[in-house]
């Protein structure tokens, strides 16, 4: 496969009224084209600002580390997205190369502009299209998403669409452009299951089709088990395991990703209570040190947990946590 984007040391801060807070800390993976990867956590994790990280799309109160390198790879060459200073710079990255599927679509399309007005002016800014071939393009778009009498919708608002049409309208809005990567930040939150697994079997069409790369965020375990190739477990703002799905689910090595697995309903057991995770995530104004899971974990170790942070072990090819409980005289 094709090296696509290298992520390396990405570490990301915000200033705020009650100081500096770390978002993410030290972040690194890679992706493949016609790959997908799962990033994996609960709400405060740090999973969007990553994400937004790629397309240089956090607010302007945010620092990045100075080890921090995004590399794209095209086949013009490589990328430096952290070098990309201006407007114009990253327009080769946000909508161009990079598309982003928003949570909300409702709140990503502009109330009093048609949808097909919001899909004709990105390509004109994206590509060398004129204004008749963007149209044609983006209701062609609008129809491979499945969202029928394209035309028609076309011609209309964000409100006058459903929760799943919008959906599927700002999924085709990302791909008009044919974006090299696609992120999807938890595109089938606020879908009924119907819907869910209709976004789910299109996107596994996209990637067969279109060969794209796509960083699907979600805090589901269950969807990501339907839809990636690999995941990445990521809690306040550090990664704490990756590996090839099927390895993560079913040989979860931290215990954060144990506790995600444990959380699942069990179809095939109604009797059996939910396990949450104990205790809440702590604010990133209040980052335990050492290990930053170590204030909620079961499998607390004591001073090494609370003092060093760990780094990655191997359990298997490809799958590696990190945990002080894999570190040499603690091997599992």
């Amino acid at each position: 496969m094709t090296r696509l984007i290298d992520v390396s040391n990405l570490t990301l801060q915000f200033d705020t009224d009650e100081g500096r807070i770390t978002a993410v800390d030290d972040v690194s993976f890679t992706l493949e084209a016609g790959e997908v990867m799962g990033l994996v956590g609960e709400s405060g994790s740090g999973k969007s600002v990553t994400a937004k990280a790629l397309m240089k799309l956090n607010a302007s109160n945010a620092h990045y580390g100075p080890d921090t390198k995004i590399t794209l790879h095209l086949e013009s060459g490589p990328v430096d997205i952290m070098s990309l200073k201006t407007s114009k710079d990253l327009q080769v990255v946000r909508g161009g190369a990079i598309s982003m599927i928003f949570q909300e679509p409702m709140a990503s399309f502009a109330p009093a502009i048609t949808i097909g007005d919001q899909m004709v002016e990105q390509l004109l800014i994206h590509t060398d299209m004129n204004a008749k071939r963007a149209r044609e393009v983006s209701i062609e778009m609008l129809d491979r998403v499945g969202i029928s009498d394209a035309a028609t919708r076309f011609r209309q608002y964000a409100f006058e669409l459903s929760g799943g049409m919008r959906q599927r309208a700002m999924i085709a809005m990302a791909l008009s452009t044919s974006p090299k990567l696609l992120i999807a930040d938890e595109p089938t939150t606020a879908l009924d299951v119907t819907i869910q697994a209709q976004v789910i079997d299109l996107m596994k069409d996209l990637v067969s089709d279109f060969g794209m790369g796509i960083i699907f965020i979600t805090h589901d375990l269950g969807v990501i088990a339907q839809t990636a190739d690999k995941v990445a477990v990521m809690y306040l703002g550090r990664l704490v395991e990756q590996g090839q799905v099927r390895d993560v689910i079913r040989n979860p090595g931290h215990p954060y990703t144990k506790g995600l697995i444990d959380a699942l309903p069990q179809l095939d057991d109604l009797d059996q209570p939910l396990t949450p995770i104990p205790g809440d995530i702590p604010s990133p104004l209040e980052r335990p040190p050492g290990c930053v899971f170590n204030t909620r974990c079961s499998a607390n170790l004591g001073a090494i947990c609370s003092s060093e942070i760990p780094v990655f072990h191997p359990v298997s090819d490809g799958h590696q946590v990190a945990c002080h409980l894999y570190r040499e005289g603690n091997a599992k």
